[in-house]
């Protein structure tokens, strides 16, 4: 994952709960959840400006 060990991942754990608190961290990682679920939503939802032909002006 990115080039990161399990070293690398604890310690930016045990950073992520000094500064954000233990009753927190649940928060951001399900706000971080959602915003990638409604990213992929988007990346996956065919645009609709794709299926309309060019208008000529």
């Amino acid at each position: 994952m990115f080039g990161l060990g399990w070293p690398e991942i604890a310690i930016i754990g045990l950073v992520a709960i000094v500064i954000f608190g233990p009753k927190k961290i649940p928060e951001l990682g399900s706000a971080l959840g959602k915003t990638l679920r409604g990213f992929k939503e988007e990346l996956n939802k065919p645009s609709e400006d794709n299926d309309r032909p060019e208008e000529k002006q």
